[in-house]
């Protein structure tokens, strides 16, 4: 057997670079590079082991680590799982700064390996630099807190454990089921160790995507369920995109006529303007798809774990309706008292549009549907438009910013009250068009988002609308667009404020207390206003502030000519929102209170509960 002497750090880059991926004929590399922080804890072993790759193997440097790490998430959700990026950071902070991305990536499902540099195995200059010394167990390092968000973990303490750690790790990041983030913990003195390798470990190999064909009796009750329903309706969820399902669907849908509603991840699933596309559902879902919801005998769900912002925290359903869960995971079709279809999307959907040949619903509840879909479109139209205020509604701002999008451009959102806004209103034909992190709704991916997506997609136009709030959490990666010469528009709207969260806290009966700015403890002089536009200009990138959406369009020709990132800011109304479509969410009112608001508040969350109760 032949065999090559390398370090760890090196043996898993060089398995790294031997790792392919076939897409569509073309075979690329699996990982398109490896976002990396240096430090004491990663720079002599991963760090020398990279230098000597960066042809086949780039290594971007970045200015935060969970930002870094929020930039690989979008490059793989953007590709949909099928290439993906590593990230590394020194032992102590620098690493655990990543575990916030780390549990990101596992809500999303979407693979990232980590990296982290990790304390000394040998234990003999303990205690050091950045360690956590724990009293009862030694083994324990900072490192472990990425457990609960890995969906495999390791810790390398012997060169030659390489051997059956790294293709458990592959394993992982690329089955559709377990697909998620890996980490393996690197000492820092074990990434420098030789081993003599076997060199057939390091040869190349090929990964495809592995699709699982339905169990035929699943497959056949699946399709006698459907003939049996009148009023069906068909929630396409994120798996949708990851199966590559897409034409598939949309043979499903026109060959039964089938209303069509689509959850964060699943938008773009069809073209928001395909005759069965009946807008987004639950919690920010369109008015025409939760109409439908609350009336359907027989929701078909597909590629979606259900999640309480699509299925209305379990109240908006139709409590008698039927549930078929179409997923590749069982752990997900079995949800909600779901009758299971377990497999692959792509090959599961042609099997039901042939079983299902010559059915369609009943012919009203296809009028109505069409009836509901034209009304929807008429309130997504009255309320994007701009109605001439100096102080434009976030609604206002969608409108805009997608008047000026491509047909292959990129919206990327996160958190705060965009999402709801983007999900009701935000009209895409492409795609890949809408990137919205809502399982873990992480404030702060935005910016780094956006970055990650532009890498992935460098022919589309990026557009990252963030609020004034995920801005100040995590904005240094706009200084690393600008040195990677990837350029995001970004458009930053300024509530002066947490807006999202205060408004559910007056729902909720509450007072304004400590989310807007002007509610909290400050000085005598209030809060500073924060000039967005300065401080990106000082990352590097252009900028300028507006006053009104006329000057925002105006900005967004000038932000979409610029060579560089570009943003622009502009003051929006806290209270003001889109009202049309929405259900109810579940968010816990106290049982007691001294506030009759809250008292009233409790009233209202129990009659909401009570319906939850009949879909329990």
């Amino acid at each position: 057997m032949k065999t090559i002497r390398l370090t760890m750090a090196q043996a898993v880059v060089r398995y790294m670079t031997a790792q392919k991926v076939l897409i569509d004929g073309e075979l690329k590399p699996m990982f398109a590079g490896v976002w990396a922080i240096f430090g004491h804890g990663n720079v002599a072993g991963l760090g020398e082991a990279l230098y000597h790759v960066q042809d086949e193997l780039p290594t971007y440097r970045a200015h935060n680590e969970q930002g870094m790490a929020h930039a690989a998430i979008a490059y793989t959700k953007t590709l949909n799982r099928q290439q993906m990026m590593a990230c590394t950071a020194s032992a102590g902070p620098g690493a655990v700064n990543m575990v916030t991305a780390a549990a990101v990536a596992h809500v999303n499902r979407l693979p990232v390996l980590f990296l982290p540099g990790d304390t000394f195995a040998t234990r003999l200059p303990d205690p050091v630099l950045q360690q956590v010394e724990n009293f009862h167990d030694h083994t324990l390092t900072s490192n472990d807190c990425f457990k609960p968000v890995s969906r495999f973990f390791d810790r390398i303490t012997r060169p030659e454990q390489l051997l059956t750690s790294l293709p458990q790790a592959m394993r992982v990041l690329t089955d559709p089921v377990e697909c998620g983030p890996v980490c393996l913990a690197m000492p820092q003195d074990v990434q420098t160790m030789a081993y003599d390798y076997p060199e057939q470990f390091f040869a190349q190999k090929i990964h495809r995507l592995r699709r699982q064909a339905p169990d035929s009796v699943e497959l056949g009750e699946a399709i006698a369920l459907i003939r049996q329903a009148k009023k069906p309706l068909v929630i396409a969820g994120g798996g949708v995109h990851y199966s590559g399902a897409i034409n598939e669907l949309d043979a499903l849908v026109n060959a039964c006529s089938l209303p069509v509603g689509e959850t964060q991840a699943g938008k773009g699933a069809l073209p928001w303007d395909h005759q069965h596309n009946m807008g987004t559902i639950g919690v920010t879902g369109a008015a025409s798809t939760n109409t439908l919801a609350a009336e359907a005998d027989l929701i078909i769900a597909v590629g979606t774990r259900l999640g309480d912002f699509a299925s209305g925290s379990r109240a908006l359903i139709n409590p008698n309706a039927r549930l078929l869960c179409l997923n590749v995971a069982s752990f997900d079709a079995v949800k909600h008292k779901g009758q299971p279809l377990v497999g692959d999307a792509k090959l599961t959907l042609p099997q039901l549009t042939a079983g299902l040949a010559g059915w369609q619903p009943e012919g009203s509840w296809i009028e109505k549907a069409a009836q509901l879909r034209t009304q929807w479109n008429k309130s997504v139209d009255i309320a994007t438009t701009d109605r001439g205020t100096d102080l434009p509604t976030d609604a206002e701002v969608v409108g805009a910013v997608n008047r000026a999008a491509g047909e292959k451009d990129i919206v990327v959102c996160a958190a705060g009250g965009l999402p709801g806004e983007l999900q009701k209103l935000w009209r895409t034909r492409f795609d890949k068009g809408y990137h919205m992190e809502y399982g873990y709704s992480c404030m702060g991916y935005e910016l780094a988002g956006g970055l990650g997506a532009k890498m992935a997609k460098p022919d589309s136009e990026v557009f990252v609308m963030v609020g004034d709030g995920s801005y100040l959490m995590l904005n240094s990666e706009i200084a690393t667009s600008v040195m990677l010469g990837q350029k995001i528009v970004m458009v930053v709207l300024d509530n002066r404020g947490y807006g999202c969260i205060h408004r559910l806290q007056q729902f909720c009966g509450g007072p304004g207390f400590n989310n807007m700015l002007e509610d909290c403890l400050t000085v005598e002089g209030g809060a500073p206003k924060t000039d967005f536009a300065a401080h990106a200009a000082a990352l590097g990138a252009r900028s300028e502030k507006v006053g009104n959406i006329q000057q925002l369009e105006a900005a967004l020709e000038r932000a979409k000519a610029s060579p560089i990132s570009y943003l622009i800011t502009l003051d929006t109304d806290v209270v003001n929102v889109a009202e049309e479509g929405g259900s109810w969410w579940d968010v816990a009112v106290p049982e007691v209170s001294e506030r009759s608001q809250v008292v009233e508040a409790r009233r209202r969350y129990e009659s909401f509960k009570a319906r939850q109760l009949q879909n329990i």
